[in-house]
């Protein structure tokens, strides 16, 4: 199913990766800005995005890890 293109006033800055005007809407990958939107068709450009959000995911994923462990620790010397 095809997304339609996202514009600079509709992408929240949570949605962009990373806070850059770069935004995934299904399997796509759209450049944004104040003039306008760009699909992302590069494969080695859209396969690097993919690998940089895996990434992100994964270093959030190990901070919330590292956050828990600590409350888990203060709470048993508590």
């Amino acid at each position: 199913m095809s997304h339609p293109a996202p514009s600079w006033a509709s992408a929240r800055r949570s949605e962009r990766l990373a806070g850059t005007p770069v935004v995934r809407r299904g399997a796509d990958w759209w450049l944004i800005s104040p003039s306008g939107s760009l699909l992302a068709q590069d494969p080695v450009f859209t396969g690097e995005l993919d690998r940089f959000a895996a990434d992100l995911a994964a270093a959030d994923r190990a901070v919330g890890e590292i956050r828990n462990h600590g409350k888990t620790a203060r709470k048993a010397r508590s």
